[in-house]
C-alpha cells in the first residue's frame, strides 16, 4: 500500500488534475499509465542509465565514494590517528555509513538539524564543530542528556558562561573542544595569545563541564597549490597545536588534539602522527577546487551536476543549458579557463555564466559545431565547490557505471 501511495504521488507529479479524471473515464488507460510511471520510478531507484534523469540533477559515483573514503580511512588507521569525518559535504545516512565503516560513532557537524538528523538515525559520539550558538544551548543540552557523548565547541568566555548556567541532569558533563585559530583567521582563539591558555584553564575548571581536545581547522590549506604548500600549512597547524598542548600539560592539562581540513588529511605529515584526531569532510567527493589544490585529481570526483542543451545561439557562439546558480554553486567564477566549472569529457567548452536556471556555454576558442550539441544533449558538470553545490539538490541520485543504484536525501537546515 505504502508502495502504490509513492507511485501515485509520482505520478500526481506528472500529471496532476488529469489524472483523477483519466481514473473516471477510463480505468485501463488509467492503469497502463500508473504501470508506465512505476517503471520511470524504479528507473530512477536503480538499473536504469543516468541519462533518464530530469535535469538539473546531481549524480554520485558510488564507486568513487567508497575509494576516497577508504584512502583516508587507511591512512589514518596506519598513522594510529583517529579518523572523526565530517558531514557537511553530503548530509546524508547512506554517506556517513560509508565513513565511519558501519559504525556510525565518531563524526563531525557543522549544524543542529545535522546533529539531530544524526542522532535520530542511531549515531552516537557526535562533535557540534561550530562556536555554540547561545541560541541553540537548550538543544544542545537536549542532546547532550540524549546520547552517549554529544560534543560542543567553543571560543569564548561567554559561551562558557552559558554552558554553565545550564547545568546537564544526572551529573552528566559538558564535553567541549575549544577552538584554537593556528593561521586559519576564521573562528578560535588565536593561538598566540595568552587568552587562548586561560580559556582553556577555566574550561578545565569549570563545574560541570570536561575540557574533552583542542580543535584547529587549517582552512588556509585551500590557498595552497600543490603538495609542498599543503604541507607546509599542515606542518605548521600540527606543530602550533602540538606547542599548544604542551603549555597545557605544564599546567595540568590533558585533552585531546585534533586539527583538519581535506587537503591537510589527504597530504599529511609525519607530525600529524602525533594527533589525536583528525577531522577532513569534502574528501568523500572530493571537487574541482580540490584538484586546482593539489588533494586529489580530477579523476577522484565523485559528484557530476548533470544538465541539457536547450538552446543554440549562434548569433553570440553559444549554447544555453537548464543549469543555473540554483544547481550549481557560483564559488568557481574567475578561478578557472572553464568558467564555473568543468564540462566532463569537453574540454573546449566554458561555462561562461549563469542565471538561476540558465547557463551560457560557449567555446575556450573556435566556432561552435552545434551538430555535436543538439538540443536535449547532456553534459556533466564537474562543480568547483561539491559542498556548496551538493547544498543546492534535495536528492542525490547514486550510481554506478552511469547505472543508477540508488538515491540519497540529504538533511537540511541549521
Amino acid at each position: 500500500m505504502l508502495l502504490m501511495t509513492n507511485w501515485l504521488r509520482f505520478a500526481e507529479c506528472l500529471c496532476g488534475h488529469f489524472l483523477s479524471q483519466l481514473m473516471h473515464d477510463n480505468l485501463i488507460t488509467y492503469i497502463v499509465f500508473l504501470w508506465v510511471c512505476v517503471c520511470a520510478e524504479c528507473c530512477h531507484h536503480g538499473g536504469g542509465p543516468i541519462s533518464s534523469l530530469c535535469t538539473p540533477a546531481l549524480v554520485v559515483d558510488i564507486n568513487k565514494v567508497k575509494s576516497n573514503a577508504k584512502k583516508m580511512t587507511e591512512r589514518y588507521k596506519e598513522l594510529g590517528v583517529q579518523l572523526r569525518p565530517h558531514m557537511k559535504t553530503h548530509k546524508t545516512i547512506e554517506c556517513a555509513d560509508i565513513m565511519t565503516t558501519g559504525s556510525r560513532r565518531c563524526i563531525v557537524v557543522s549544524t543542529l538539524a545535522e546533529a539531530l538528523f544524526y542522532a535520530d538515525n542511531g549515531f552516537e559520539d557526535i562533535l557540534y564543530a561550530y562556536s555554540v550558538p547561545f541560541d541553540k544551548v537548550e538543544c544542545c543540552a537536549a542532546l547532550s542528556e540524549r546520547l552517549d557523548l554529544f560534543q560542543v565547541l567553543l571560543d569564548h568566555p561567554d559561551a562558557l558562561e552559558q554552558l554553565k548556567k545550564r547545568p546537564l541532569r544526572d551529573g552528566r558533563l559538558w564535553h567541549v573542544w575549544m577552538k584554537l585559530d593556528c593561521g586559519n583567521g576564521r573562528a578560535g582563539v588565536l593561538h598566540s595569545q595568552p587568552e587562548s591558555l586561560k580559556l582553556a584553564q577555566a574550561i578545565d575548571e569549570a563545574e560541570g563541564v570536561e575540557l574533552t581536545g583542542i580543535y584547529a581547522h587549517c582552512g588556509n590549506t585551500y590557498n595552497c597549490r600543490g603538495v609542498e604548500q599543503i604541507q607546509a600549512v599542515a606542518q605548521e597547524t600540527t606543530t602550533l597545536t602540538l606547542e599548544f598542548m604542551e603549555k597545557l600539560k605544564a599546567e595540568g592539562i590533558t585533552c585531546k588534539s585534533s586539527i583538519g581540513s581535506t587537503p591537510s588529511c589527504s597530504h599529511p605529515v609525519k607530525d600529524m602522527a602525533r594527533l589525536s584526531e583528525v577531522h577532513p569532510g569534502n574528501y568523500v567527493f572530493y571537487d574541482v577546487q580540490q584538484s586546482v589544490i593539489g588533494s586529489c585529481s580530477l579523476e577522484d570526483v565523485a559528484v557530476r551536476v548533470l544538465t541539457r542543451v536547450i538552446g543554440h545561439c549562434p548569433h553570440r557562439n553559444q549554447l544555453l543549458i537548464d543549469c543555473g546558480w540554483a544547481g550549481l554553486s557560483l564559488d568557481g567564477a574567475g578561478k578557472l579557463p572553464t568558467g564555473y566549472a568543468v564540462v566532463d569529457g569537453h574540454p573546449n567548452l566554458k561555462l561562461l555564466s549563469m542565471t538561476q536556471e540558465h547557463g551560457r556555454v560557449e567555446p575556450i576558442s573556435g566556432k561552435l559545431d552545434y551538430s555535436k550539441y543538439p538540443l536535449g544533449t547532456m553534459l556533466k558538470l564537474i562543480p568547483y565547490h561539491s559542498c556548496a553545490t551538493a547544498a543546492m539538490h534535495p536528492t542525490y541520485y547514486v550510481h554506478s557505471e552511469d547505472r543508477l543504484v540508488g538515491k540519497w536525501t540529504p538533511t537540511r537546515g541549521w
